[in-house]
């Protein structure tokens, strides 16, 4: 939101945050009483919570002065933008378990899809390996070789997320304290790494055949070679549409959809250069495995670096952050204040950290119960692998977990 109020000013994962609750009439430290209660009030708190204590409903724009804005200049995205207000709005006063249920309902829906999904690819892809091994191996094309390279670790990839999804929903906590959610994240490196070095050896083999060839005799054309090739590409395709559909449901389902989206990009390129090289120029078929192995390479350099960005702890996005800043400063009337509010990566979900500040004189027993209670209300929210909840007295203090800055060599 543009400047919805000083409790509720911009966080991230590497700032302190102090918000100051807003004073009521009598002049005591709590958020202003507007005459609804919220449910997500602490069951020790003596007075009520209120769902909307800044009035931040009334910042809601009707559809119908929306659709009137597309007829200003630049108006598309001016509906877009107070659009996207509108629904931070609704996130925002949507209470946490509505948030959670949500959450829960759309798991739930999306479960057999995702299987679906795992199972499909994971089905296909040794189907299809064994053709596009047929076809590269029966035309000698490096084009085709290239994609039969890349079948095979089609394969691996599913294998490898299935196994880490098992691995992580089954693993020791004793042993694993913070749980197995980071080793799908791992999976995806190492994989990703793997494609880069194979892919690597197909294009330095490639220009090993530029370099030595002698001649402009073409390579035999190879129909079979092509029509496996082809319908490689089509299987391919309906997978794509159909994982692109639920990308967002799952973290193995959004990897299996960049690896399908890779695919076609191979396939399709790898049928024109190998047909190319049998037609019209020689030079057509390694030149095409180079751009396919490179290809394949800054691909998964893009998917490699933004899965280290998930285990390095990467901020989580602003909306969420606002979302945090929101409930926990309109949780309890007895936090008078946020010191600082973090969320941020911890492979595919968040780590949230979250300071408060309550009156010096509060009993020891009131602080835990409320703090406790934020933090369990914070951790069963979508995508929170685990939330830390600390009490203080005071904001004039150094940051927690903040180490000075130390000296470069």
């Amino acid at each position: 939101m543009a400047k919805p109020d000083d409790k509720l000013h911009e966080a991230s994962s590497s700032t302190t945050t102090t918000i100051e609750a807003s004073t009521s009439g009598d002049g005591a430290n709590a958020v202003p009483q507007l005459g609804y209660n919220d449910p997500e009030v602490p069951s020790s708190s003596s007075s009520a919570v209120f769902k909307d204590p800044f009035q931040f409903q009334n910042g809601l724009v009707p559809d119908e002065d929306l659709a009137g804005l597309r007829n200003r200049k630049k108006g598309k995205h001016v509906e877009q933008y107070q659009r996207n207000q509108n629904d931070l709005i609704k996130s925002l006063l949507k209470p946490m378990e509505e948030h959670t249920e949500d959450a829960k309902a759309e798991e739930e829906t999306a479960r057999l899809p995702v299987k679906i999904a795992i199972y499909a690819s994971l089905y296909c892809n040794f189907v299809l390996c064994g053709l596009q091994l047929y076809a590269a191996i029966s035309s000698g094309s490096l084009s085709l070789l290239a994609t039969g390279i890349d079948s095979v670790f089609d394969i691996g990839s599913n294998i490898l997320l299935w196994w880490l999804h098992r691995k992580a929903v089954a693993l020791d906590t004793s042993k694993w304290p913070v749980g197995g959610a980071r080793l799908e994240t791992i999976g995806n490196i190492i994989y990703g790494f793997l494609m880069g070095t194979v892919n690597l050896i197909v294009v330095v083999q490639s220009i090993q055949a530029l370099v030595k060839k002698e001649g402009d005799e073409l390579q035999k054309f190879h129909l079979p070679s092509i029509i496996v090739v082809a319908i490689s590409l089509a299987v391919k395709f309906i997978l794509f549409l159909y994982s692109f559909s639920i990308r967002k449901q799952s973290s193995q389902v959004q990897v299996l959809w960049e690896d399908h989206r890779n695919d076609l990009f191979i396939n399709g390129f790898g049928i024109l250069m190998s047909a190319g090289g049998s037609k019209l120029r020689w030079w057509l078929d390694p030149m095409g495995a180079i751009m396919i192995g490179a290809g394949i390479i800054i691909l998964w350099t893009h998917t490699v670096y933004e899965q280290f960005g998930l285990l390095a702890g990467r901020s989580a996005p602003h909306e969420f952050l606002q979302l945090l800043i929101y409930k926990a400063a309109t949780f309890s009337e007895d936090i008078s204040k946020l010191d600082t509010v973090r969320a941020y990566h911890s492979g595919p979900n968040y780590f949230v950290e979250i300071d408060i500040v309550m009156d010096a004189d509060t009993p020891l027993w009131k602080a835990h119960d409320v703090s406790q209670q934020l933090q369990d209300k914070i951790e069963v929210l979508p995508n929170v692998e685990r939330a830390f909840v600390h009490v203080d007295y005071e904001t004039t203090h150094y940051p927690e977990h903040r180490k000075a800055p130390k000296q470069a060599f």
